[in-house]
């Protein structure tokens, strides 16, 4: 793997667990796609450090959990704000 590879999947494992970040929000801080920014954070960050990986795992694992709501939340803002 290439090295500034290497330094990106380190920094967005960084980033993921200091913020509590979702994949998209660590994809925009990053300017990579949310494919590039799960691929770096589910696949090449064990390969790397495995226990930076398991501690992002868990966040991930967290937010799939909570995506359900999100979307559901957001949808009710969004008919909210034009009903007003």
């Amino acid at each position: 793997m290439r090295d500034y590879i290497e330094e990106r999947v380190l920094s967005i494992g960084e980033y993921i667990v200091t913020n509590n970040a979702t994949v998209r929000q660590a994809a925009k801080e990053f300017g990579v796609s949310k494919s590039t920014a799960h691929k770096d954070a589910a696949d090449r960050l064990p390969m790397i450090n495995k226990d930076l990986a398991n501690k992002v795992r868990i966040i991930l694992d967290i937010n799939k959990s909570e995506r359900h709501l999100r979307g559901g939340m957001a949808t009710k803002n969004k008919y909210s704000k034009n009903n007003e």
